[in-house]
């Protein structure tokens, strides 16, 4: 983690690192075994996803804001917005990353960028319009330190193997393996190839996404801790929370299905009213567990601990 006042956190280092070397084991058995079905698929396929990975890494920041449709934003445009950004870059002493500020009801926030040079924080215009001053520094003091835990460019890595997968799927279907099997229609071993494709990428695809999943939902945990340590204000955080998951339930069904790509990267996911997943498939934790934590931390700060 890079040096700032942001309290550090061994638990989700650890975890970062173990995901990272277990996607790692994943990727060489997926890139393996697509040489052992096809050596002309693997090459193809090995060349596309370094490509794609190298675009992921080093454009992330403006491919996010791209897709959320988001702007940059000047001082001088967004000068409230600007000024606590500011206070808590002071607070803790970190460089200030690029502002921005994405045009949509669904109130929310994100960083995104591999490193603190490159960072960007995006709020929606719903967040600014429903937040007071004191809940907007908690959430940004959460983004923020998602960047400055360097877990922003581990979940750009790490959601790569999925998406990877299935484009290597359709690839392989579309374009290599489709081809021969057209051709030789009763040749068993291209229906056969085929399969193996489908199931490869499949169980990478899988894996891939259990990992992520698990590796977000502790590091949003971890986020709310460093962020109400570093303000003092564990309780503005909490009220963030409670206001923008109320605020979230009654956006428009259409505009919350727009944001869901970008759940794993919101501070809390654009899901709705009645809405219920597997806490092994979500990627924050429950709002009960975020507020506990914090209505823990804060019994710790009012005694001093």
């Amino acid at each position: 983690m890079a040096r700032t006042r942001y309290a550090s956190d061994r638990g989700l280092t650890s975890r970062m690192l173990v995901t990272m070397f277990l996607l790692g084991l994943v990727y060489v058995a997926f890139v393996t075994a697509f040489f052992v079905i096809s050596p002309k698929l693997g090459v193809i396929g090995l060349v596309i996803a370094l490509v794609f990975l190298f675009v992921q890494y080093f454009f992330s920041d403006k491919i996010t804001t791209f897709a959320m449709h988001a702007r940059e934003v000047s001082p001088e445009e967004a000068p409230e917005l600007h000024g606590v950004i500011d206070r808590i870059c002071a607070m803790s002493d970190s460089p200030k990353p690029r502002v921005a500020i994405a045009d949509t009801d669904v109130p929310n926030a994100f960083a995104t960028g591999r490193n603190q040079k490159n960072a960007v924080v995006c709020v929606t215009t719903g967040l600014l319009r429903r937040l007071d001053p004191v809940e907007l520094e908690g959430v940004l003091a959460h983004e923020m330190a998602h960047v400055a835990h360097r877990d922003v460019a581990v979940m750009t890595i790490a959601s790569f193997l999925g998406i990877c997968a299935g484009l290597l799927t359709r690839i392989g279907l579309e374009f290599g393996l489709w081809g021969g099997f057209n051709r030789r229609s009763n040749d068993n071993n291209a229906a056969l190839m085929v399969m193996a494709v489908v199931a490869v990428s499949a169980v990478a695809y899988a894996i891939s996404f259990l990992l992520t999943r698990a590796l977000s939902r502790y590091r949003e945990l971890s986020a709310d801790r460093a962020a109400a340590l570093l303000t003092g204000r564990p309780s503005a955080l909490a009220s963030a929370l409670t206001k923008v998951t109320g605020e979230i339930a009654r956006i428009p069904t259409n505009d919350l299905r727009a944001a869901q790509p970008f759940n794993a990267f919101f501070f809390t996911p654009a899901f709705g009213k009645g809405f219920s997943v597997s806490q092994l498939f979500s990627t924050h934790p429950t709002l009960e567990k975020r507020l506990e934590q914090l209505n823990k931390i804060s019994g710790e700060l009012s005694r001093g601990v």
